[in-house]
């Protein structure tokens, strides 16, 4: 397939040195290892790599992608379906219905994505035949290790005999690769100190004694104003704690922790991108692998204990070469050795105004792929509904059997009410606020 083709159909203008250096560097024969920072854009360098080894006829599995998280096998099978078409694409993870997975899975995929004990009960239950794979990508495998799925790695990759090309990816360099990963002769692409690829980041300390370090975070907030902005804590508590104080002040925010329903989860990310909401509070489940584009600052209201993990954390914001904010709020006495030393102290003044409301409101439509509704047929319905503007119509994401757009909150009221017993290609639909 033409690079310029897939580049147009995901709206990138050209690749990165890390992206043009793996399809220069990528042998067929051999297998592949690539260390790059989080945010550089990896899913694409081995979607590239795909699409090389893909045979667009071939019966049955041909590639199978393990990741750590729900949310990343999510966001990869975005970036596929739109690169690749004509493929088969199925995604499974935990938390999702085994049923509904298992009849996506009747009819073969050619790629497979999914997390290793999800991927594992598939192939235990021979819901899927791993004897046609050829292909095994590893994504963000340093995470997969750190989450525990060592053993169900081992029996996944134990059976799939017939592997002809293993692809690993890694945000931090990995000195040993394990040996159940099967991996032989091998390219290695490293650009994990590669200081252009690395974010372009400004971190600032905000100091506040224990008892004054709520009252500190949402002061950085007011004085923060319309930037958009991921918390971080390391419990859910805290999370849930900061959540409340927001709600008081009727501040629009999300959550987006390992305590949530999925799609409770999935509604948070869609809301924080189509700048429905533009603060996130989260836990580390969000430090990687998540499809958040345009992070303008990230706050550490607690910081990890792990310098690998404050690096993650950040590379939420400053993706692709861009430059973002960092603050941490410390403790008077509070020391981290990984800080920068040349970390600027911000003092905060007294009163600042409410950080403003987002400019987009999302609205749920109850229809979507399966019942052939797509992006142009929302926009046609919400133009003619009267006194709905095209410039008041933000991000459309259209799911399976429901659909979500950003709408001017000022209309978002106008919309619902216009919206009753009206009807997409001939079928009614009902319109409502998320």
């Amino acid at each position: 397939m033409e690079l310029e083709q897939i580049l147009q159909r995901l709206q990138i203008s050209e690749l990165n040195d890390m992206q043009r250096t793996v399809l220069e560097q990528f042998d067929d024969k051999k297998d592949f290892v690539l260390h790059s920072p989080t945010g550089t854009g990896k899913t694409l360098a081995f979607t590239l790599i795909l699409d090389r080894l893909l045979q667009q006829n071939a019966k049955g599995l041909q590639a199978i992608i393990l990741v750590p998280t729900r949310e990343l096998a999510l966001q990869i099978e975005q970036v596929i379906r739109k690169a690749l078409l004509g493929l088969k694409v199925t995604c499974v993870y935990g938390g999702n219905d085994t049923r509904m997975e298992r009849r996506k899975l009747v009819e073969a995929p050619a790629i497979l994505i999914g997390t290793p004990g999800r991927v594992m009960y598939h192939l235990e239950r021979n819901h899927i035949d791993g004897a046609t794979a050829r292909i095994l990508v590893l994504d963000e495998f340093d995470k997969s290790l750190e989450f525990g799925f060592h053993g169900q790695m081992v029996y996944i990759i134990d059976h799939l005999h017939h592997l002809q090309n293993r692809i690993l990816t890694s945000a931090t360099k990995m000195s040993d690769i394990p040996e159940f990963t099967g991996i032989g002769e091998f390219v290695s692409v490293d650009f994990s100190a590669d200081s252009d690829s690395k974010p372009k980041l400004h971190v600032k300390k905000v100091i506040a004694p224990p008892q004054h370090k709520l009252k500190a975070l949402f002061k950085l907030l007011c004085m923060n104003g319309e930037k958009k902005t991921i918390i971080f804590c390391n419990h859910r508590d805290a999370v849930d704690h900061i959540s409340e104080l927001l709600d008081d002040r009727e501040v629009i925010h999300d959550l987006f922790h390992g305590g949530l329903e999925q799609a409770d989860r999935e509604l948070a990310l869609l809301k924080f991108r189509n700048n429905s909401n533009r603060i996130l509070i989260t836990t580390d489940l969000a430090a990687r692998g998540l499809d958040i584009p345009e992070v303008d600052v990230i706050i550490h209201y607690q910081l990890p204990y792990k310098e690998d993990a404050f690096i993650h954390r950040n590379g939420r914001t400053a993706r692709m070469q861009t430059s973002g904010e960092v603050f941490v709020i410390l403790k008077p006495d509070e020391e981290y050795p990984y800080l920068p030393e040349d970390s600027m102290t911000v003092t905060l003044e007294e009163d600042y105004d409410l950080p403003p409301n987002s400019p987009f409101a999302t609205l749920y439509l109850t229809g979507g792929k399966k019942d052939k509704i797509n992006k142009i047929d929302i926009v046609g319905f919400l133009l003619h509904l009267g006194n709905i503007k095209k410039e008041e119509i933000g991000l459309i994401e259209v799911k399976d059997r429901e659909s979500y757009v950003a709408v001017d909150r000022r209309v978002a009221a106008t919309i619902v009410k216009l919206s009753v017993d009206k009807k997409i290609k001939g079928r009614k639909i009902k319109v409502g606020r998320t």
